[in-house]
């Protein structure tokens, strides 16, 4: 199983994928808005999302899960 961490603090924009989703390696997940900007968060590793820790709307802070790929 891979986590996806949060690489920086800010509030989720968009979720790209749902449980379930299969993903290649670098296939886009999520953005994360910080500072004004748009910050888009990528696949560490092919696999199936397993679970999705957050919603649109929600703050996050640093090197918080975001979801789990297996």
């Amino acid at each position: 199983m891979t986590d996806v961490l949060a690489p920086l603090a800010g509030k989720i924009l968009a979720l790209l994928v749902e449980p379930g989703s299969k993903v290649e390696e670098d296939d886009e997940l999520l953005v994360i808005e910080a500072l004004k900007m748009e910050n888009h968060v990528y696949a560490p590793s092919a696999g199936t999302v397993k679970e999705i820790k957050v919603k649109v709307g929600d703050s996050v802070e640093d090197a918080v899960l975001l979801l789990v790929i297996e």
